[in-house]
């Protein structure tokens, strides 16, 4: 039976921190080993960061987590959804060192890494809708 749970947080940056533990501590039932579960918080922090800076550039509005993990199989599923402003070009976005932020503390590599630390990612999004990013990891050692 896959285990699951559903967050609901504002998108407020202290909020990254806890959402990256909670999915690691909920993925401990996959018996990861703590490169396995770095990669995982790397891939979720990254996720719940985009939400929280360009969803909702200039108000606070809802990040939802959900994640479902599987012991049998090894995997764990996160999605990170948002009901924000949404991406223009999902295309453009999804390319290495694109951003739409004017900070120069973004580097636009962002769904890169999550491609980088995730078995696949899925990415959707409506302007004015919000954006949900889907992510997959198979905890493989032993």
């Amino acid at each position: 039976m896959k285990n699951f749970f559903d967050l609901t947080m504002p998108s407020d940056g202290r909020n990254e921190a806890f959402a990256r533990s909670v999915v690691a501590s909920f993925a401990i039932v996959c018996s990861p080993t703590v490169e396995e579960i770095n990669d995982l918080k790397t891939a979720v922090s990254e996720a719940v960061t985009n939400a929280i800076v360009h969803a909702y550039p200039n108000e606070v509005g809802l990040v939802k987590l959900h994640c479902e993990a599987d012991d049998a199989s090894r995997e764990v599923t996160v999605v990170v959804e948002d009901y924000g402003k949404g991406i223009e070009n999902l295309d453009e976005a999804l390319e290495p060192f694109f951003t739409t932020s004017r900070d120069d503390e973004r580097s636009g590599m962002g769904f890169t890494i999550i491609q980088t630390f995730t078995d696949s990612m899925c990415v959707t999004s409506k302007v004015s809708e919000g954006t949900t990013v889907t992510m997959k990891k198979v905890f493989r050692s032993c």
